[in-house]
């Protein structure tokens, strides 16, 4: 693996909030340094895990300029600029710009139907604006477009994206853009999975590092992951990861018949970082719902049998 500005492990942070709904500007500081702490390799605020669908512009910029401020450039900080369309996502890049980010990261439009020639417009329209480093996030499942790995890689090519957030679940599509990449001489192309539970295989592959929600409640196994993989030492950076995909199962403790997947799997991230000292509240943004005794309870079972309380 090569060195680059943009590679290793770069979580997605939760956005810590009061009971009102603001955010929480103190457990946010406090949550970035115990990953600094851990070794990570860069932050990302206001992606799904930061719930950036759910907080106004005014939270996002305080996120931003927080995050901004208490990393103090350390490591790189990245900026989620998610929006419906392109005028939208320009505003949340200006703000990102003016907080001081290192790169946006945006995904496709949604709410509209768009063409992939649409998809090609949106994000050439946006590098022309910024000169900030732009990540595309793959995410098909929240803006309902997968995209094209043709058109990423060209993208890249061209100098308009930077790297990519691959969280599509396509592990073939996935593997076909590292190929692709290699394949073209984008060696500054940073590509990374944004799956907690294939880690060490996304390294083995080529990948450049990860975005692992799951780094909220511990950062520390994925640093290790990387660096057992760096090392050559697979065996152990996969001891690692299924002791990973053990700790994931803290999203399942909620049944599908009472809440959603986003409330159930920000919920249990956000139980399990108060629970470790992270943060002081584990409330999610409405109108998501929170979970019960019985469900925090076995958060702190599967923290306590993965070695993290």
């Amino acid at each position: 693996m090569t060195a680059k500005k943009f590679a290793g492990i770069i979580p997605p942070l939760c956005t810590p909030f009061a009971d009102d709904f603001t955010v929480d500007t103190e457990s946010l500081r406090r949550h970035i340094e115990f990953q600094l702490d851990a070794g990570v390799h860069g932050v990302f605020v206001l992606g799904s895990s930061g719930e950036v669908a759910f907080i106004p512009d005014a939270q996002r910029r305080v996120v931003i300029e927080t995050a901004v401020d208490q990393v103090a450039g350390r490591v790189p900080v990245l900026a989620g600029c998610i929006d419906m369309t392109t005028q939208r996502v320009a505003e949340h890049v200006k703000t990102a710009e003016a907080a001081g980010a290192d790169a946006v990261v945006i995904t496709a439009p949604y709410y509209t139907r768009t063409h992939v020639a649409e998809v090609d417009r949106h994000f050439r329209l946006l590098h022309e604006r910024t000169a900030l480093p732009i990540f595309a996030y793959d995410i098909p499942v929240a803006v309902h477009t997968k995209l094209d790995r043709n058109l990423v890689l060209d993208l890249a090519e061209a100098g308009v994206l930077a790297g990519l957030k691959d969280s599509s679940g396509d592990e073939a599509g996935f593997r076909f853009v590292l190929k692709g990449r290699r394949e073209r001489g984008l060696d500054q192309f940073s590509v990374f999975t944004g799956s907690e539970l294939l880690v060490d295989a996304a390294l083995a592959l080529g990948a450049d590092g990860a975005v692992p929600g799951l780094g909220n409640v511990d950062p520390v196994g994925f640093v290790l992951i990387y660096d057992h993989c760096r090392s050559g030492n697979p065996l152990a950076a996969r001891r690692e990861q299924e002791r990973l995909l053990t700790l994931f199962g803290i999203v399942d403790v909620a049944p599908p018949s009472r809440m959603g997947r986003g409330s159930a799997a920000l919920g249990a991230f956000k139980a399990a970082m108060k629970m470790r000292g992270f943060i002081d509240n584990a409330v999610t943004a409405p109108p998501q719902l929170p979970l019960n005794d019985d469900e925090l309870l076995r958060i702190k079972e599967k923290l306590a049998e993965t070695g993290l309380l």
